[in-house]
């Protein structure tokens, strides 16, 4: 393995040495992420251009059209109108998809899915992107574009690396949750019909009154969770790599409309602040014992897309697309997403793509964001400048953000608390011996490809933290010894 040379440092595009690699600049300790990291935005904005055509993530994807219901009247909670009014219908489009493989990649590929909703409120654009699973790998988002890079092809030989994926897991215990997830029974779904949604980030809601309360999204489909153990994954893979696109398609022609619950978990301002654990960092989640599942929803997908391209591969999606009475939280990974995914469109599909059929709201659109590459959009009158003295389109006071206090001394915070072992252990105890086997063995054919023992020595000792058992049971499963004493 290499060794350290204090002359051999990264920098930025323009060749400053790069002083903190793994936590963007905030606002104190628990505050946002600053604009003037100027590092994590040079790293976002590069990333999102590293691939053309086809996303640089969530590549591989099969989309539908359906309507949202309110079932119950969340206005105590959030002023959003789409959460205002029992009984109420919104149109909305959802996309699922894989994270790492290309475009032509397969279905059953062991890895998160996405779970991106677009709703079409009376307010704009609300989406929710998030995933099948309620955590990440990572809470910083600068380090994403390096997580990413090692779930893609190997710069020289163009073949996927599970030294790559094992080296920075190792090094990166924060993502043992996720990895325990993904390589259990439910890493790889058995249809996009059959799997949880989760909005994974928290997020704030805001009333009429001004009231703040921290909210995060569930989704439970109506057919139930069903997932696909390896060797029939393998075999599906090889006799139909779109099975999951084919079963989507499919089930709606045939009117067997997917549907999901939206449910949140509610955590008042104040004590999300001071919950046991930080809240806002996306590799963990929040007990439903302290804060109990409330029904919000339901959505159904009843419409297949007319043209993939128009409506699944133009679609875009962006958590910073929020409507008033919803605002984002200071969970780092999200904040450095509200930029990326936004920009990453603008290159990908242009600066007008909100003109797209799929991305238009159905509301009226008025700002001064004219021309451009593809633009369509009609100039209503001489005024394209705000503030202006005649009959241009003015602020609305009423969707300004809330916001919360932030205050503390300018830095790179290491980003929240070193227990990257708690929930992964609960996890792990929790699942029965049978799928632990499972897990082990998921585990060790890709661990166990790796050649370096010592990338394999650490990762297993991250396993051994979570739990004993675990670390001995991967190590014995790879052939790999080691004196656990000595830990």
């Amino acid at each position: 393995m290499a060794t350290y040379d204090e002359n051999n440092f990264l920098t930025s595009a323009e060749g400053a040495p790069i002083g903190d690699n793994q936590h963007s600049l905030t606002a104190g300790e628990n505050g946002p992420v600053l604009l003037q990291d100027y590092h994590l935005l040079e790293k976002l904005a590069h990333f999102s251009r590293e691939r053309i055509p086809e996303r640089v993530v969530h590549a591989k994807g099969a989309g539908a059209f359906g309507t949202f219901t309110l079932t119950h009247d969340m206005s105590e909670y959030t002023k959003a109108d789409i959460f205002n009014r029992q009984g109420k219908e919104t149109e909305m489009f959802a996309r699922f998809s894989t994270v790492a493989g290309e475009s032509g990649s397969s279905d059953t590929a062991r890895d998160p899915r996405g779970f991106a909703l677009k709703f079409y409120t009376n307010e704009g654009n609300y989406d929710i992107v998030g995933l099948s699973f309620p955590v990440f790998f990572i809470r910083d988002a600068k380090k994403f574009p390096d997580f990413i890079h090692t779930q893609k092809r190997n710069p020289q030989t163009h073949l996927h690396s599970d030294r790559a994926k094992w080296d920075f897991w190792s090094l990166s215990p924060e993502s043992l949750h996720m990895i325990t997830m993904l390589f259990g029974d439910r890493g790889i779904p058995a249809t996009y019909r059959n799997m949880n949604g989760f909005g994974t980030h928290t997020f704030m809601w805001v009333n009429a009154d001004g009231k703040r309360s921290w909210i995060k999204y569930h989704f439970k489909p109506k057919d139930g969770v069903k997932s696909l153990m390896s060797d029939l994954a393998q075999k599906l893979d090889g006799e139909n790599p779109d099975s999951a696109t084919q079963d989507l398609f499919n089930s709606i022609e045939s009117g067997n409309y997917p549907e999901w619950t939206m449910y949140v978990q509610i955590i008042p301002f104040e004590e999300g602040w001071n919950y046991k654990q930080n809240i806002f960092d996306v590799t963990r989640t929040v007990s439903h014992k302290d804060y109990p599942l409330i029904e919000v929803g339901k959505f159904t997908l009843n419409q297949n897309p007319r043209n993939y391209f128009a409506d699944v591969e133009e679609a875009t999606f962006s958590p910073a697309n929020l409507v008033p009475g919803i605002e984002a939280s200071p969970d780092k990974m999200l904040q450095g997403r509200l930029f990326s995914y936004a920009d990453a469109h603008r290159y990908r599909v242009g600066a007008n793509s909100a003109h797209i059929p799929v991305n238009a709201p159905k509301t009226p659109v008025h700002n001064y964001q004219v021309d451009g590459v593809m633009g369509v959009n009609e100039h209503q009158s001489q005024i394209n400048y705000e503030p202006n003295s005649f009959d241009g389109q003015k602020e609305k006071p009423a969707a300004k953000e809330r916001g919360y206090e932030v205050e503390g001394e300018i830095g790179h915070y290491v980003t929240y608390d070193d227990d990257f072992y708690s929930q992964p252990r609960a996890l792990y105890n929790l699942i029965s011996d049978d799928e632990r086997e499972r897990l082990i063995k998921n585990i060790a054919d890709s661990l166990g490809n790796v050649k370096e023992d010592e990338i394999k020595r650490r990762q297993v000792i991250n396993f051994y933290k979570v739990d004993p058992d675990y670390g001995q049971r991967v190590a014995k499963a790879i052939g790999l010894e080691i004196d656990f004493d000595k830990i």
